[in-house]
């Protein structure tokens, strides 16, 4: 299962995040700095319309949405490259996560401490992104002096991966992520192989009050999502953590209704996780049988014996075909026997790329 780290510096509402996130509270959220040590983690379900509407057309009950792990991880603070607060423990947990949702404060709130003394989304930002940034170049240029003498030996890998590393290396040292270099393709599955905390896909979610929900936002909010665009080539969504993190305590009709009269159509946390879900660049294909429905998530350009091995290796071992139907034109058909007798259904080879909606029943032989 993929996982998404939040990440920022302390007291911006980070755990309170997570609480909604995962519909729980099992994080800790107090109002002073390193109120999260070690991190927190929780599997959060996808908010998928598609699983229900097949589930309803195939007559089960039982509905297994795709999921995506979420770790909450300590604040960071100036000079966490170098072990300050909890700087080394910070950038360790964030290596294991394969995204990063970076939570930002953008509302006054006497009561709350700003370790900076004051709120300014973008210097937050920015002392965030340094810290990562000099973790990268203290990371690579360990790297480089390892692969050196294999590219002094004529290994052209390694030639190659010194000549991106010469590239890479005064870029970050300009205080720019790995992940805004222009590379093509090939180049860039190469510096994944890097493992640069800046090389990440990321995410910003701007943390608001209540107050500025229904107007989506305010002059900080605009600020985040000018910066993210311009220098992360990132994306930004805003929540009001501390309402979702209530929200969590109140059903689903209670919630939605609350949020109505507040001028609000859907749950700024449903937009969030399923953001996290493209920001992985994730797939979701689907499954049925006699008891259940269920969503699959796998990475795009996934072939379809692969995707049969996410359900079992067996699968994938003694693959033989797929059948595959649209989850649209199952849905308009109404039952699987119409959708046959319109030639929805097709039969798929193990090298077929699988399309997100696509819904499979593997063929295997073992």
């Amino acid at each position: 299962m993929l996982k998404a780290g939040i990440v920022g510096l302390p007291n911006v509402g980070k755990s309170t995040l997570f609480n909604a996130l995962t519909r729980s509270h099992k994080a800790p959220a107090e109002n002073y700095p390193f109120c999260t040590i070690e991190p927190n983690l929780g599997v959060v379900s996808v908010p998928d319309p598609r699983l229900d509407r097949l589930a309803e057309v195939v007559g089960v009950a039982q509905r297994i949405p795709a999921a995506i792990e979420f770790l909450d991880i300590a604040g960071l603070v100036a000079g966490a490259s170098r072990g300050e607060g909890l700087g080394n423990k910070f950038l360790s947990h964030i290596r294991e996560t394969d995204a990063i949702l970076h939570c930002v404060r953008c509302y006054e709130d006497a009561d709350v401490h700003h370790v900076a003394g004051s709120i300014d989304p973008v210097r937050d930002i920015a002392t965030v992104a340094t810290e990562l940034v000099l973790a990268d170049l203290e990371s690579l240029r360990r790297q480089r002096d390892r692969i050196e003498r294999d590219a002094k030996r004529g290994d052209k890998t390694a030639v190659h991966g010194i000549g991106l590393m010469d590239r890479l290396l005064p870029h970050l040292d300009a205080g720019k992520p790995a992940n805004t270099l222009e590379l093509p393709p090939e180049d860039r599955a190469v510096v994944r192989g890097f493992f640069l905390l800046t090389d990440k896909p990321t995410l910003f979610a701007a943390n608001i009050k209540e107050d500025d929900l229904a107007a989506g936002g305010n002059a900080f909010t605009r600020q985040v999502a000018d910066h993210a665009r311009a220098h992360h080539a990132c994306a930004t969504v805003v929540i009001c953590a501390q309402l979702e993190s209530d929200l969590a305590d109140l059903s689903a009709a209670e919630g939605a209704a609350y949020l109505h009269e507040l001028g609000v159509e859907e749950s700024g946390v449903s937009g969030l996780i399923k953001a996290t879900h493209d920001l992985l660049g994730l797939r979701t294909f689907f499954t049925f049988n006699e008891t259940e429905a269920r969503a699959w998530p796998i990475p795009g350009g996934t072939h379809a014996a692969q995707a049969a091995g996410t359900i079992h290796t067996d699968f994938e071992r003694g693959f033989i075909k797929a059948e595959r139907v649209f989850w649209e034109h199952l849905v308009e058909a109404g039952s699987v026997s119409h959708a046959r007798e319109a030639g929805h259904y097709a039969h798929e080879g193990r090298d077929y790329e699988v399309q997100d909606g696509d819904v499979l029943l593997f063929r295997f032989n073992v």
